[in-house]
């Protein structure tokens, strides 16, 4: 008998979840990054970027199963962290990195 994988679909399955395509550099690459359920809303998401929870983000994806939609929302995410630099005294290297990156794709 075969083992499955565990679920990414959240328990609660209407609400939006974010995922990040996180870069490790060099022999490491890039991964998706692993969260609990309970960490995927957008608020965490703004939230453990900049405290630098994510080394060099790269791509950020959401969807909603019970919607039956999914998005790559890397622009939005950047453009919500540029609005948000207000509240926070510093803005740590991997955001600003992010931002770049981000800037170069449009």
């Amino acid at each position: 008998m075969r083992s499955r994988s565990p679920s990414i679909v959240p328990q609660e399955a209407n609400q939006d979840t974010y995922l990040v395509l996180d870069d490790f550099g060099g022999r490491l690459g890039r991964a998706w990054r692993e969260t609990d359920e309970e960490n995927t809303d957008r608020e965490t998401l703004i939230r453990d970027l900049m405290e630098e929870q994510y080394r060099l983000p790269v791509r950020i994806v959401a969807f909603n199963t019970a919607e039956g939609w999914s998005r790559d929302v890397t622009m939005d995410i950047a453009d919500e962290l540029r609005r948000r630099f207000s509240e926070y005294a510093e803005v740590p290297a991997s955001v600003q990195e992010f931002l770049e990156t981000a800037s170069r794709a449009r």
